[in-house]
């Protein structure tokens, strides 16, 4: 997903008298989303001090899975506005010209049908929730919070159909493309039985063609019900049930923390700290670059702002290091993904979740294997930087002081965000606000890299479209999660497994190479949703720690950001960079050996995980 989308321009060629309302909209819906969120901060930060005094802010905790809730609805509104809803997107870069246009028409047809059903299932579920007189707190009734789905689906549909084309005509003629889709699951033409094949391979060629993630697990969860006669509402209740699990707003939280970080002048004070203390020595740009994607990384919650923040600013320090250019394309497009399993990383949060594991023991197991990549990821670099001549430099004691001393805000970020995780004072969730707080403070009052009313406002936005693409990922893809669950294939496959894989060694390679395909063609999140819930119970019949599994898993997802054809820090790097797909792709295959070498060793070597939970137990 690249930050940006047509809309300005096309608001900008629209007269004057048309253009005025849309954009006071669109102003209405960005002020939303940053007021959502900043009230998602401010409720933890006020139950932490009124717990001091008090029993707290009465249903704060419910109030809170909530505003999760309708962050995702309007990040995703928001999103689809834009066009940067999550999406594959492979083939529309080979096609042009008119076949272009027809696979946009094609995709956004579907697109559109299916979260119409979103929409329509959405609806039955607040009906069923509104006779049933739920109250959220202070004689708020539920199903009022609830209606943020459907409205947030049929937007979504509408703007999806918007933004096909930019000539009403062809507008026109997706809506009717959409409405023959709607009415051709509403009133099928034969048996339903036989629909769902051809309808499931019609939806994965539109996903082909750039429909969004969400769409393609979505339709894919209402297709497998609709053939077994169950209702679609299924999908909408696991929806909203994943989305206000109590742990949820962790996610949007450390989200909007890294932004504050990117957003500001924090890369740029980082690289010199790293650059003062360890890019002096020969090979030291290379340790420097490790480091610092993997802190962005950590608190960002995936490569792709890491990339997009710091590949401007790393490629050039490393080619004035004398690395070769291919060398430092494949360390800066490598280094991007690490990070992932330190704290408070966004998927260990998500992983501790659906396995039910305790998040800080999640965070515990991460850091040995997250320092073992990352120290490998580094000793490939000095190794690559080994013809280099000597830093025309000395270490200056001076110039590290003071890199230290202008960036001592960011550097304590860590230190806070651990402190309240484990200091026992704060829950996870209560931790990821003091985290955020702090990432405002740093970047608007201490620094003033960023103006409250100039700047907080888009960063925040900027923060809920990511959580917005994100939170419709899963929320739909447990729907999916659900009808697998129901059909018993987790039990089906850990009864073949016990029965064909004897070896829980075994298993495990089989695991590492399979999860390596996965997650080189679907987005992590959506990945972990919807495979973790079949892993788990094979991994108990085979005596394997979910803290372990877990590990293995994020290791793999991590090491399949480089996996050629489409992994995301390869597309990314390429954009950035602006560099060819093939040849960001030879530049990061030695370092891919490396650090699947390193993934072995998380495999095989369970201690390297577990030894600080259980030390710490």
């Amino acid at each position: 997903m690249i930050p940006g989308g047509e809309n300005s321009a096309v608001i900008a060629a629209s007269p004057l008298g048309e253009a005025a309302p849309r954009r006071w909209w669109h102003f209405g819906e960005d002020l939303a989303l940053a007021l959502l969120l900043a009230i998602m901060v401010a409720l933890p930060l006020a139950e932490i001090v009124l717990r001091k005094f008090s029993t707290g802010i009465p249903s704060a905790p419910d109030f809170l899975r909530h505003l999760t809730l309708l962050v995702g609805m309007v990040g995703g509104v928001v999103a689809a506005r834009d066009g940067r809803l999550l999406a594959l997107a492979t083939a529309p870069a080979l096609l042009r010209g008119r076949w272009k246009g027809v696979a946009l028409v094609f995709s956004t047809g579907v697109g559109a049908a299916v979260t119409a059903f979103l929409c329509v299932a959405s609806l039955q579920f607040v009906r069923q929730e509104r006779e049933g007189g739920g109250v959220l707190a202070y004689g708020i009734p539920l199903w009022l919070v609830q209606l943020a789905m459907p409205v947030g689906f049929g937007l979504i549909c509408l703007r999806l159909i918007w933004r096909a084309a930019e000539s009403w005509a062809r507008r026109a003629f997706t809506l009717v493309l959409t409405t023959v889709f709607v009415l051709a699951a509403i009133f099928p033409p034969v048996a339903i039985s036989s629909l769902t094949l051809p309808a499931l391979a019609g939806l994965l060629a539109a996903t082909a063609l750039g429909a969004p993630i969400f769409v393609a697990l979505g339709g894919t969860a209402m297709l497998l019900f609709w053939g077994r006669d169950v209702p679609i509402t299924a999908v909408s209740i696991e929806h909203y049930g994943l989305v206000t699990n109590p742990a949820l707003p962790a996610i949007p939280l450390f989200t909007l923390a890294g932004y504050f970080m990117a957003e500001g002048g924090a890369s740029q004070r980082l690289v010199r700290v790293f650059q003062a203390l360890v890019g002096w020595f020969r090979g030291g740009p290379a340790i420097a670059t490790a480091l610092i994607c993997a802190f962005f990384t950590s608190f960002t919650g995936g490569s792709g702002v890491t990339i997009l923040a710091l590949g401007g600013l790393l490629m050039p320090v490393l080619i004035a290091a004398r690395f070769s250019e291919r060398d430092a394309l494949g360390l800066v497009t490598g280094a991007g993904s690490l990070g992932i399993l330190l704290p408070p990383c966004l998927p260990v949060i998500l992983y501790a979740i659906l396995a039910k594991v305790d998040i800080k023991e999640m965070f515990l197991s991460g850091l040995g294997p997250a320092l073992l990549l990352i120290g490998m990821t580094g000793a490939w670099g000095v190794w690559a930087g080994r013809k280099a001549p000597e830093g025309r430099q000395r270490f200056n004691l001076g110039e590290a002081g003071r890199a230290v001393w202008f960036a001592k805000w960011e550097l304590l970020l860590p230190v806070v965000s651990i402190v309240a995780l484990f200091g026992g004072w704060a829950t996870p969730v209560e931790a990821a606000a003091v985290t955020a707080f702090y990432a405002f403070l740093v970047a608007v009052v201490i620094q003033r890299d960023l103006g409250i009313l100039r700047d907080c406002p888009r960063v925040m936005t900027e923060a809920g479209v990511l959580v917005g693409g994100i939170l419709l990922i899963l929320g739909v893809a447990l729907g999916l999660t659900n009808f697998l669950i129901d059909a018993q294939i987790p039990d089906r496959l850990a009864e073949w497994a016990a029965i064909h894989v004897q070896s829980r060694w075994v298993f495990l390679l089989g695991l590492n190479i399979a999860l390596l395909f996965i997650g080189g063609l679907v987005e992590i999140y959506a990945a972990i949703v919807v495979v973790v819930p079949l892993l788990i119970p094979i991994g108990a019949r085979l005596g394997i720690d979910p803290l372990h599994l877990g590990i293995i898993f994020l290791a793999n997802m991590e090491l399949s950001f480089l996996a050629p054809p489409v992994g995301l820090n390869l597309l990314l790097a390429s954009y950035r960079l602006n560099k060819p797909m093939s040849e960001v792709t030879r530049a990061v295959l030695p370092l891919l050996g490396v650090r699947f070498i390193g993934v072995l060793l998380i495999t095989y070597v369970p201690w390297i995980t577990l030894v600080l939970p259980r030390w710490l137990r």
